[in-house]
């Protein structure tokens, strides 16, 4: 289940995504995010899940590996259309005991359920096919306006993208010593919620001793380079905007906007 999750991973590559200023590539995924927040309509959803189809095809992304990163979701996904199902009033579909099933609900269900959808594989375009490093100059540059009324720009582009890099790393370390304790006979899967929620105890304590371990090395390998923060600091790359970047950006966010308002 864990390697499923394609959040905080990157993906190496040539395509013109990959080769996409990073500054271009975040402000279109927030565009993305916002928009799906004010698209009410299928139409609207639909064409931005082509625009998304279209930005996998044109990264080279394999696509059976986009479609399992929905698969840790499915519960999330389920439950909220379920919710939305028997939740909202209007004309009876269909009734289990007192819950009644309705048309606009199940309608209001398969949207949220898609926006979830669309959310987890916009995201995950951007960090596939973006480095650490340029998402870090990228964020930070984005952010470095700020610095005039005292928010540590440099510092929260640093601590978004570890957490981000490390996402992948926790899961596949829970995935081993879940492995490692269902081979002494642990058992995650029987009982009901709150057993299964008391046998995951065992499986969180070594799971936070790593990642505090894994924090406190990280710290003194900066600390051993030198590092001081942001303030001087030089790049061996930097990012300049080309002509394609711009147009890029601005067509795809003015359209996604237009579709948005339109619909």
């Amino acid at each position: 289940m864990f390697r499923n999750i394609t959040l905080g991973q990157f993906m190496p590559g040539t395509s013109f995504v990959h080769k996409l200023d990073p500054r271009v590539k975040i402000i279109m995924t927030l565009v993305i995010i916002i928009m799906l927040f004010v698209i009410t309509t299928l139409v609207g959803y639909s064409l931005v899940f082509l625009f998304i189809l279209c930005a996998i095809f044109v990264a080279r992304l394999p696509a059976k590996f986009m479609l399992r990163s929905i698969k840790p979701l499915l519960f999330i996904i389920i439950l909220t259309f379920g919710l939305h199902l028997f939740i909202n009033e209007g004309r009876s579909l269909f009734s289990i005991g007192p819950l009644v099933a309705t048309y606009e609900g199940a309608f209001k269900g398969f949207t949220m359920a898609f926006r979830l959808v669309l959310l987890v594989l916009g995201t995950s375009i951007l960090t596939l096919t973006t480095s650490p490093m340029e998402l870090t100059d990228g964020l930070e540059n984005l952010l470095s306006p700020m610095k005039r009324v005292g928010v540590p720009s440099h510092e929260l582009a640093m601590m978004m993208t570890i957490a981000l890099r490390f996402i992948p790393t926790l899961l596949e370390e829970t995935d081993k010593i879940m492995k490692a304790q269902m081979a002494r006979g642990a058992d995650f899967e029987s009982g009901n919620i709150l057993e299964r929620a008391k046998s995951l105890i065992p499986l969180l304590v070594p799971l936070f001793i790593n990642a505090f371990r894994r924090a406190d090395d990280l710290a003194m390998a900066m600390e051993a380079r030198c590092y001081r923060g942001g303030e001087g600091r030089t790049r061996m790359k930097q990012m300049r905007l080309t002509t394609g970047d711009i147009l890029t950006g601005v067509t795809v966010s003015v359209g996604i906007v237009i579709v948005a308002v339109y619909l």
